[in-house]
């Protein structure tokens, strides 16, 4: 269980984040939403330790995160951040064996490949094992640096934006991961995303944030109403449900953009 408490984050004269508090459910996956500029990243980065908070606490399973060493955290939270870049020349297995570095500090043993292996086998990268990541497309690096992420077997999972700049085919492989992380292996993830179906249909909990603040939290059904995404977005939302999930339609809007 991670829980914020009074979070503040400012630059200068301009708040980022205005007294957040939440509670992000363990074990399950809680998608972060809004517009641009409502903060989202900022509350990601700041849980990850990235971001030094003006104010407010974050607790990790009831410790102060500030005050756990940074060791005991990486065995705890790992992030992805948005568009991860390496400028080294690495194979998928290499790259996956960096998530190891916590636990074997470079040394790697046995169980640390066997960890690897099984990350890999996980996102089903086994025939680009030995590629190199400058010869893979925007979605297999994708996969290969979230297999790097899981590979560091921490509770909890922070990715911010790992559907940006993806087709639909790799988005989807990426949630469906993401879905069995929480199913399979009682995983905790928090991600923002701006596509509003692949947080309606495979979030346990959202967190709407809006203005640096929290614009409303809950179920999926709690959230994902059209009134709220209204108010969110200041668009007209029509959703429908159908068998395979709900559908937010919110093109062609009947008002004006403000």
């Amino acid at each position: 269980m991670i829980t914020v408490n009074h979070l503040s984050k400012a630059y200068g004269d301009r708040t980022v984040l205005s007294d957040v508090n939440l509670r992000f459910p363990a074990q399950q996956l809680t998608s972060l939403i809004g517009p641009n500029g409502a903060g989202k990243t900022t509350l990601l980065m700041t849980i990850a330790r990235l971001l030094k908070p003006s104010h407010g606490d974050i607790l990790i399973e009831g410790c102060r995160a500030s005050e756990l060493p940074i060791g005991d955290y990486a065995k705890r939270v790992a992030t992805l951040r948005q568009s991860p870049d390496f400028n080294l020349r690495l194979t998928v297995e290499e790259l996956v064996g960096f998530g190891r570095f916590p636990y074997s500090r470079g040394a790697l043993n046995a169980d640390d490949y066997r960890t690897i292996d099984e990350a890999i086998a996980f996102l089903t990268l086994e025939p680009l094992r030995e590629a190199y990541l400058d010869e893979l497309s925007g979605g297999q690096r994708q996969m290969a640096f979230l297999a790097m992420t899981i590979a560091q077997q921490t509770p909890c999972l922070l990715l911010d934006e790992p559907l940006n700049n993806l087709d639909i085919k790799h988005a989807v492989q990426i949630m469906r991961a993401l879905r069995r992380l929480c199913d399979e292996q009682g995983r905790t993830v928090i991600l923002v995303v701006h596509d509003i179906n692949f947080a309606a249909n495979y979030s346990d909990h959202i967190v709407a944030m809006k203005g640096g603040a929290v614009h409303c939290s809950g179920s999926v059904s709690e959230v994902v109403t059209e009134a709220r995404l209204g108010e969110l977005y200041e668009l007209d939302f029509e959703i429908a449900q159908s068998e395979r999930g709900c559908l937010c339609n919110y093109f062609n809007p009947l008002g004006e953009l403000k």
